[in-house]
Order: C-alpha cells, then sequence, then structure tokens
C-alpha cells in the first residue's frame, strides 16, 4: 500500500508542477464560461443601430399600416428600431422597382427592403431581400405585424370597428414556471437548466479529455525510455496502476476544488445563478464516477500503443460518445422523457454525460439513479480489472501493437 500511495504522490507531484496543468486550470473555465455565456448574450442583444427598411408593394395597401406598426418596436436607448421608406413608383414595373432596391442596398443606402409580390384576398407573397445575412428576429418583428395588418383588414371588410380593437397587436407573454413544491414557483428556467447541464457535461468531457491523454502520453514516455520496468522491478505491475489512478484522480479532485471555488465567486458576484448548482451533489456521483469510469479505460488504451498518434486515434473515438450529450442537449431539454435518452441512461459509456442532464432536465425516479450508479460503479470494477490484466503485459511490451485476439486473451488469462 505504501508503494501505491509513493507512486500516486510522485505522479501528483508531476503533474500538477507542469505548464500545461496550470493553464488549464485557467483556461478551461474561462472556456466554458465563454461558450455557455456568450451565445445567450448574442442571441438576446439588440442591434443598436436603427435599420432603414424599404418597402416594394404596388398593391399600396400595407405601407401605411406597416409603417405604424414598426415604428413600435424601439431601442434601448429610445430610438427608432426601424424606418421605412416608401420604394413604390408609379409607371415602373415590379422588375424595374427590384433592381433599383436590390441597387441601394447593394450599396448599403438601405438595410433591406419588403418587396410585396402578390396580394390577392387572403393570400399574400412577400420578400425581404438583404445584402447581408438575414436576422430572423428582424423578420419574425416582420411576420407579426403583417399578420396583425392582415387582422384588421379582414376585420374591417366583415364590418368591424377596429378603432375599438387595439388590442389585437398587443403581445402576450407567456410565463414559464416550472413546479418542484406544490403551491410555489420553480425557480429554474430554461437557460438555467441549459447552462447547468452544459456546464457539467462540458467540464467532465474536458477534464476525462485532458487527464486521460496525459495519462496515456505518460505511460508511452515510460515505455519508450524504459522507465516503467524500472518501476516495475520495484514494484508489481497492479501496484503501479493503482499509483497512477490514484494520482490522476487526486489531480482531478484538485481541479474540481478550484473549479467549484471560481463558481462560489461567480454565484457570489451575481454572474451566475445559485440555481445552477441545486443538484450538485447527484452531479458529483456521476461525475467522479464517470472520471474514475473513463480513466481506467485509457489505462488500457496506454498499455496496448506505443506512439502518440495511435494513442489520439483511439482516444479520438471516446471524446466523440463524451460529446453526444451536448449534441442532444436541446432536444433532451425540451423532451425528458424520449425512450432513446432513458435508453442511453443504463450504457455504461453514456451514463455519466447523459445522467448529469437528465436530473436537471426532469425528476428521475429514485430507482434509476440507484440502478444506473450501481451499473456505472460494477463497470467501474469491471473496467480496473480488465484494464489491470492488459496493463500487465502490455506496459511492458515494446514494437508492434497487440491484435485483438491477444488483448482478449490477457484478459481472459488467470494472471
Amino acid at each position: 500500500m505504501n508503494k501505491i500511495f509513493a507512486i500516486a504522490r510522485w505522479e501528483f507531484l508531476e503533474k500538477v508542477k507542469t505548464k500545461t496543468f496550470i493553464i488549464s486550470l485557467i483556461i478551461t473555465p474561462i472556456i466554458i464560461i465563454g461558450f455557455s455565456v456568450i451565445p445567450t448574450l448574442l442571441g438576446n442583444q439588440e442591434t443598436e443601430r436603427t435599420k432603414i427598411i424599404g418597402m416594394l408593394d404596388s398593391s399600396e395597401v400595407f405601407f401605411d399600416a406597416f409603417k405604424a406598426e414598426i415604428e413600435k418596436f424601439r431601442l434601448q436607448n429610445g430610438h427608432l428600431a426601424y424606418v421605412l421608406i416608401n420604394l413604390t413608383e408609379k409607371g415602373k414595373s415590379n422588375p424595374e422597382l427590384v433592381k433599383y432596391a436590390d441597387n441601394s442596398t447593394l450599396q448599403r443606402n438601405i438595410s433591406g427592403f419588403l418587396f410585396i409580390s402578390s396580394y390577392v384576398k387572403d393570400s399574400i407573397k412577400i420578400q425581404y431581400r438583404s445584402q447581408d445575412r438575414i436576422n430572423l428576429s428582424d423578420v419574425s418583428k416582420f411576420e407579426e405585424v403583417f399578420k396583425i395588418i392582415l387582422i384588421k383588414i379582414q376585420l374591417k371588410e366583415k364590418g368591424y370597428n377596429i378603432d375599438g380593437l387595439n388590442f389585437i397587436d398587443d403581445p402576450v407573454n407567456i410565463e414559464r414556471v416550472t413546479i418542484d413544491i406544490p403551491g410555489e414557483e420553480g425557480k429554474k428556467d430554461f437557460l438555467t437548466v441549459f447552462f447547468s447541464s452544459f456546464i457539467f457535461i462540458l467540464l467532465l468531457m474536458m477534464m476525462v479529455i485532458y487527464s486521460g491523454q496525459m495519462l496515456v502520453r505518460s505511460l508511452i514516455e515510460e515505455k519508450s525510455n524504459r522507465l516503467i520496468e524500472v518501476l516495475v522491478s520495484s514494484c508489481t505491475p497492479d501496484e503501479l496502476l493503482a499509483g497512477k489512478i490514484l494520482g490522476l484522480s487526486s489531480l482531478g479532485l484538485t481541479q474540481i476544488i478550484i473549479w467549484a471555488l471560481i463558481g462560489i465567486g461567480l454565484i457570489g458576484g451575481s454572474v451566475i445563478p445559485p440555481e445552477i448548482f441545486s443538484n450538485v451533489g447527484i452531479m458529483l456521483v456521476y461525475f467522479i464516477l464517470g472520471f474514475l469510469f473513463f480513466t481506467t479505460l485509457f489505462v488500457g488504451i496506454g498499455s496496448i500503443v506505443n506512439t502518440e498518434q495511435e494513442a489520439q486515434l483511439l482516444t479520438t473515438y471516446l471524446s466523440l460518445i463524451l460529446m453526444f450529450p451536448i449534441i442532444v442537449a436541446v432536444p433532451a431539454i425540451q423532451n425528458p422523457d424520449a425512450l432513446i435518452l432513458k435508453i442511453f441512461s443504463f450504457i455504461p459509456f453514456t451514463i455519466p454525460s447523459v445522467m448529469l442532464l437528465r436530473v436537471n432536465v426532469a425528476e428521475v425516479p429514485a430507482e434509476d439513479i440507484w440502478l444506473t450508479i450501481l451499473i456505472l460503479l460494477l463497470s467501474t470494477i469491471l473496467m480496473i480489472k480488465i484494464s489491470a490484466k492488459i496493463f500487465r503485459v502490455g506496459a511492458l511490451m515494446h514494437g508492434s501493437k497487440p491484435t485483438l485476439r491477444e488483448i482478449i486473451n490477457w484478459i481472459k488469462s488467470d494472471a
């Protein structure tokens, strides 16, 4: 046992002093916060520049009504968000007018223009032509305004007095409230749920990839310079394996503690809401077990490869598995009871990251939590046994990479 702790201490001290570890300790939280916060800020950011929008309307029905409605949108400084100008000229055909408006747009005289190509009773065809990529927020507002105008036109044709129906264009906002306790409002909204799930999954992915690659690189270096043979001569392969895993896990725990302190500081500074960490206890269980599971998996990989190129190829596939929940995060939050999500909750390779997502999205049955933890724990123990058998033989091998049959024989052996 003393040898295991000595190896773990040596691994920890050697890795914690490296520039790579120190840089990742600082850069990783910055990257995660940036990935999580910046898209939200960009999505919610409104332009502070008044846009000049043109309109081509040969029917001469919509310009005045649209101008009155669009001027209700204001910038944060109180200025008009849009200024509408009439590009329609009598005696000119639509193709001529469109060509002129296109030129005005390309010359940056206007941001873009609305072209009403046809309007017959209930049917209307509208284009928004712009040189830049179309701003979905702008188009959504234009669609809303046209819908209001068309409703008013229909009501007026049916004989209703629309002067008393101004409430038509009053927006209705539905507040989204989750229920945690009967009679009380929940505190989590969509962004909080997404952020809390996203940050833990991203942390797990980056920690596993960084720590796993560090372990694999260390094993390759020790194999190439024959240092591992010296180590094995003074301890057993199992002691060496246990020491490496313990040292690397301690390094990971150090990262978690420092990142947790950073998170507490951000909560205190009101940068992120405290509700993000409401399920932090159960999430840490999946986080730690997932880290141990993949770390032992990396040990087995590091034992059978001889070059960093070989290791990078194999670790890339593990990285893709870890990325899966990030890809399905938004659909999963919108539909937490999806069968495919529940299936992946019981597969060892996807349990950590998928359950990190599920426990934040919806109320997960207690039996699901205990069963997934048990499966992950047993899988980690099994992976340690398999990696240990591979490590005993593979760590001392040089030259060609072992075949799949040889690896299976190592696993089946009782040594």
